[in-house]
């Protein structure tokens, strides 16, 4: 049998499975990761292997108090921010919305911040890491447009972009791989409007909680689920990872789809190791 056809026959029992998972009694959690979203042109963090694409993203705590971390964070932003704005919903997240119309879904959990699912037509969505579109001050607590902001930053540093001294790499996120430090030790902030306090996107970064409201609502729809369904995770950051316990615990079977090793391999039922865009694109 040729590697075309073993891929086609993967394909097509990954399928199968799906399709048995779905007409369980009952509607499943859905849980989303960045593959959901790599066929829009976002990149992901991690490769199937689960390591680092290339460096690890932002963390809070540097960000908060360190100027350089923030002009290092919205510099990369500056760059990046347009690509990510810019993206439109793909198959897989059509797909979903589809499937959420015909009564097959539950809640759908994203880890992605990047508002496609909502786009696409998703109605029932938990942006688990908050979403990317909007910016909130850490002092005053006010929320605003990152669009706006967009605006702001790229009026203060109106030759950042053609000072760099090489060409610029998309990251995940709406950030971009960018190391030109005496570039970076030159870029202007814009402070809150409001109150003059530190502007940080309305996300969740690494070494933050996700807030236990967001928390809470998941493991009650689990509770009433019928299983969950894991797309595109490595689930290596347990924010996600926790509700996999948390379905295992309640005895409820999780079919995880991605491509590579994940965290939860050692507790699902089913594990699929194919594209998300031709697990969606067929009957």
């Amino acid at each position: 049998m040729s590697t075309m056809r073993k891929s086609e026959a993967s394909v097509a029992a990954a399928r199968q499975a799906l399709k048995r998972f779905l007409g369980l009694p009952g509607r499943p959690v859905v849980l989303t990761g960045a593959g959901c979203s790599t066929d829009s042109g976002i990149p992901d963090y991690r490769g199937p292997s689960g390591a680092w694409r290339s460096r690890q993203p932002i963390q809070f705590q540097p960000f908060r108090t360190q100027l350089a971390a923030r002009q290092r964070y919205w510099a990369r932003s500056m760059v990046g921010y347009p690509r990510m704005a810019e993206a439109t919903p793909n198959g897989v997240h059509r797909a979903l919305a589809s499937l959420e119309a015909r009564g097959l879904l539950g809640l759908l959990v994203t880890q992605n911040v990047d508002d496609l699912h909502r786009r696409a037509g998703q109605r029932e969505v938990l942006d688990l890491h908050g979403r990317l579109a909007r910016v909130r001050c850490l002092d005053c607590g006010q929320r605003s447009s990152r669009t706006v902001l967009q605006g702001r930053l790229e009026a203060l540093n109106p030759t950042f972009a053609a000072s760099l001294s090489r060409p610029v790499v998309a990251a995940p996120d709406g950030d971009a791989d960018l190391d030109d430090e005496a570039a970076l030790a030159t870029f202007q902030v814009p402070p809150c409007l409001r109150c003059g306090g530190v502007l940080k996107p309305d996300v969740v970064f690494f070494g933050e909680s996700v807030p236990g409201a967001r928390v809470a609502r998941v493991r009650r729809a689990l509770e009433e689920a019928s299983g969950l369904l894991v797309l595109g995770s490595s689930l290596a950051v347990f924010s996600g990872f926790r509700f996999c316990r948390d379905a295992a615990a309640l005895g409820k079977p999780i079919f995880i789809a991605t491509q590579g090793i994940t965290r939860a391999d050692g507790i699902a039922q089913t594990k699929v190791d194919v594209p998300l865009g031709e697990l969606f694109s067929g009957p």
